[in-house]
């Protein structure tokens, strides 16, 4: 097998086997020995039925700017930043630096216990880029909309929570109840063992009153749900209605967050501030960490701490995340890529909107298309990673690094016309 020539990190397609290739086929078989059966899709029904000979999933084994490659040597374009994690690139050369050293001097501190300088200055980072003047760190968005619907309901006396209907905000069982999107697959197996604290109403409508909840949970561009925003005005009504009958509005940006928009934040298009922010994924371009910040006054709803933290775990402000993120974040402002995703965004809306309609804002855009999971498999097979999105898999869900080179955006247009 020839080998590549190493990463640019801004290289096109270049595939050496068939996909997946024969090592990604002996590690997903090892794989499936030892995992759970539900975490990894592998050959399904569902595949045949498409007429897709093999889903098994292709096993990464390298990434850098925007390229991935595979264990048999496939590089791919990676248009979904892993998860939209990626957003300063794959293995930035500054962040990972960062981790470097404070791996090197610090890996680990005490979560509630004994704090370290990263973890400050990260909270005063936040602080002054969301006006929200204190935070609850953690390791997953899941993490951080849980210490969000738990501050809620601690500083309003309310339990119950208003969230919408395609909604995502995770599978940990904290947050389960509040996810809408393919509720059926992913909360009906559990039944009866949530408490019945969530009501959902169609995204983009008001109620006539939000006073028997304690919080309003909702996303300024549904990601999961098929990159769909919010209606123009729809989420200054919220917040005012909020206001009025003293419920928090909690915004879930753990994937609209930093940049990814064509702002730091998406609440900032709308001229409003929530009571209650949720940020992750790109956060720290790589490494799991994640944040719910919120105002002085919501938070210190929940008192001081008396030497057994309410709300910790074990990693809590870890050290090395702590100092990824701060970098990260250096790497944002730097070079404005809030700024670049909002141009260059409107600018490859501009090509896809010749293929389908397109939805979404900056670098997190979505084209409907009649088959989107075959439309994402074929976009594979030429070296693309991309993915579905919506309840019924109605979108092609686009959300690449925030440095993608434009080039790269060009010439995935013309193999998107050739699979769609």
């Amino acid at each position: 097998m020839a080998e590549q020539t190493p990463l640019t990190g801004v290289d096109p397609p270049h595939l050496l086997t068939p996909l997946p290739g024969d090592r990604s086929r002996d590690l997903v078989d090892r794989l499936a020995l030892r995992e759970c059966p539900a975490i990894t899709a592998r050959r399904t029904r569902r595949a045949q039925a498409l007429g897709l000979s093999d889903t098994d999933p292709v096993v990464w084994s390298e990434a850098l700017g925007c390229n991935v490659v595979d264990v048999d040597g496939n590089r791919f374009v990676d248009l979904t930043a892993g998860f939209g994690v990626a957003s300063v690139g794959h293995r930035h050369p500054t962040v990972v630096a960062a981790g470097q050293a404070q791996l090197a001097r610090l890996p680990h501190a005490m979560g509630d216990a004994f704090p370290d300088p990263r973890r400050v200055e990260l909270l005063e980072r936040l602080a002054a880029l969301t006006g929200l003047g204190r935070g609850i760190l953690g390791c997953s968005g899941s993490d951080a909309v849980d210490a969000a619907l738990k501050t809620a309901c601690i500083a309003t006396g309310r339990p119950r929570v208003l969230a919408f209907e395609d909604g995502y905000h995770g599978l940990a069982s904290g947050v389960l109840p509040a996810t809408h999107y393919r509720a059926d697959a992913f909360a009906r197996p559990f039944g009866p063992r949530f408490a019945s604290w969530v009501d959902h109403r169609p995204f983009g409508t008001l109620p006539e009153s939000l006073e028997a909840y304690g919080g309003v949970l909702v996303e300024p561009v549904q990601g999961r749900g098929g990159m769909r925003p919010a209606p123009a005005g729809w989420l200054q009504d919220l917040s005012s209605l909020c206001q009025r009958d003293g419920a928090l509005l909690i915004l879930d940006e753990v994937f609209t967050g930093c940049g990814r928009t064509g702002s730091w934040f998406a609440f900032q298009h709308e001229g409003i501030r929530p009571d209650l922010l949720c940020v992750g994924k790109g956060l720290a371009s790589g490494f799991p960490i994640s944040a719910c910040v919120g105002s002085e006054e919501v938070m210190d709803a929940w008192g001081a701490s008396t030497g057994e933290a309410l709300h910790t775990q074990t990693f809590l402000g870890n050290p090395v995340g702590c100092a990824m993120a701060l970098a990260c974040l250096d790497v944002l402002e730097g070079q404005d890529l809030p700024g670049r995703a909002r141009e260059v965004g409107a600018r490859w809306a501009t090509g896809l909107a010749r293929i389908g309609p397109v939805r979404g804002r900056g670098l997190m855009l979505g084209v409907s298309l009649p088959d989107a999971l075959t439309t994402s498999r074929r976009l594979l097979e030429r070296g693309w990673i991309v993915l579905p999105a919506g309840p019924r898999a109605e979108v092609l869900g686009l959300t690449p690094p925030l440095t993608i080179p434009e080039p790269l955006l060009d010439a995935f247009l013309a193999d998107l016309e050739a699979c769609a």
